[in-house]
């Protein structure tokens, strides 16, 4: 099973990033993180993450945008403010399209959710400092065992499941010719 730990806007906490890396480093493949965690980007706190920048991070060093393979799928990580994620997925889409993209991570709102639009699973882990549409503070954990059963759940910063937040779906992987 792969597994991948999606995280965004943690806006300078230091403490909460590192136990929650320790608490599923042992059990994830990849560790993602959507901006605005205000650290710098080589802060201890953030070593192994995929990482970008957000519109709160003041450090040059992040890209815009990460676009990496894990498990046999494509993700576009990006934090969301360069795609006006507050209004529409639309420019997100269109970005990840460009891409060939099957999974596209952001923030930026702090609403946590998962949804899949024309064959793209879009995630927001929410935020791990200030969230909003929810009282619980939190992230998300991608986890597949082949393209027909992915799952997201989200998580809230002390590591309880929120049943509510359960999706799942499948993605049908496009062969690049």
């Amino acid at each position: 099973m792969t597994k991948v730990l999606i995280m965004s806007d943690s806006h300078g906490l230091r403490d909460e990033l590192t136990i929650i890396r320790q608490r599923h480093e042992h059990e994830v493949d990849a560790i993602i993180h959507c901006g605005d965690s205000e650290l710098q980007s080589d802060a201890a706190e953030l070593s192994s993450f995929i990482k970008v920048t957000g519109n709160c991070d003041m450090d040059p060093r992040y890209s815009n945008e990460e676009v990496v393979d894990i498990g046999g799928f494509t993700f576009l990580v990006v934090h969301g403010h360069l795609h006006q994620v507050k209004a529409s997925l639309m420019p997100l889409s269109y970005r990840a399209q460009e891409y060939h993209a099957h999974i596209a991570c952001f923030g930026h709102t702090h609403i946590a959710g998962a949804e899949k639009v024309d064959d793209i699973l879009f995630i927001n882990p929410g935020s791990i400092l200030m969230p909003r549409g929810r009282m619980e503070k939190t992230y998300a954990l991608l986890s597949w065992e082949n393209p027909d059963s992915l799952l997201v759940d989200f998580y809230t910063v002390d590591g309880e499941v929120l049943e509510d937040m359960h999706y799942e779906t499948k993605l049908h992987i496009k062969k690049e010719n």
